[in-house]
């Protein structure tokens, strides 16, 4: 009895330690859930500690909860997991698309992980280049415009104002207060002052499509926190002189 009560504790002490020290999962292709991912680059974000999955698409690295995760491998898209919990994580990589046709996105799908609740959607929440109704008419393949060039640059500024004011709606919807507090737990004040600070601008989203949005608040907090308290704050708005 007491030889296996050794035996036992030999067995869960190791496992007990791993679950204080570091976190176990497996990376494997998005389209193909069955198809493991070897030699993916696994870096904690917050420590810089550095890993790559073996054959089996398995890893193990050191964390802790609150500390941010980062997968990558050439020819599939970096993604990013905020540790909530010290559980074994299965992560799944989509492949990087180079011939993109049109594509409908109505939702994003959010992570167990990150706390978030969206059951209908599917992987990120982003903008794939909006593009607002062009008045071009279209013969025999050939695009015409009509109208003078004044008309044109009147219609290309209308177009432009249209693009910055959808993607502004696709910022607010997902840099919203209950999708970045779900996340990073502030509340009141603090949040105000935090999303002001680190709202994404058009040219951010634009720049980096698709745009993830859970990786940049996470990235924004971790940036926050490293702050004094006094720099968090928004400065004070200008008084305007009475004239």
């Amino acid at each position: 009895m007491l030889k296996r009560l050794i035996i036992v504790l030999l067995l869960t002490i190791p496992l007990y330690t791993l679950a204080q020290t570091g976190i176990t999962g497996g990376v494997f292709d998005y389209d193909n859930k069955s198809f493991p991912l070897q030699k993916v680059n696994v870096r904690n974000l917050s420590t810089q500690e550095r890993t790559v999955s073996g054959a089996a698409g398995q890893f193990m690295i050191k964390a802790a909860k609150g500390d941010l995760l980062e997968f990558s491998l050439p020819g599939y898209h970096t993604d990013t997991l905020y540790l909530t919990n010290m559980l074994s994580k299965t992560i799944y990589l989509p492949v990087l698309a180079t011939n993109l046709k049109q594509v409908d996105i109505k939702s994003a799908k959010l992570s167990k992980d990150l706390d978030l609740k969206d059951p209908n959607a599917q992987k990120y929440t982003q903008v794939h280049g909006i593009s607002p109704t062009q008045n071009i008419q279209r013969a025999g393949g050939i695009g015409l415009s009509f109208g003078s060039g004044k008309d044109r640059r009147e219609r290309e500024k209308v177009k432009a104002l249209e693009e910055k004011s959808a993607y502004e709606a696709d910022i607010s919807k997902n840099f919203s207060a209950e999708r970045v507090s779900g996340l990073i737990k502030l509340q009141g004040e603090e949040l105000r002052e935090f999303m002001e600070l680190y709202r994404p601008t058009v040219e951010r989203v634009k720049a980096d499509d698709p745009f993830n949005y859970d990786y940049y608040i996470a990235v924004a907090y971790q940036t926050w926190l490293k702050l004094p308290p006094e720099q968090r704050k928004l400065p004070p708005m200008k008084k305007l002189d009475k004239k």
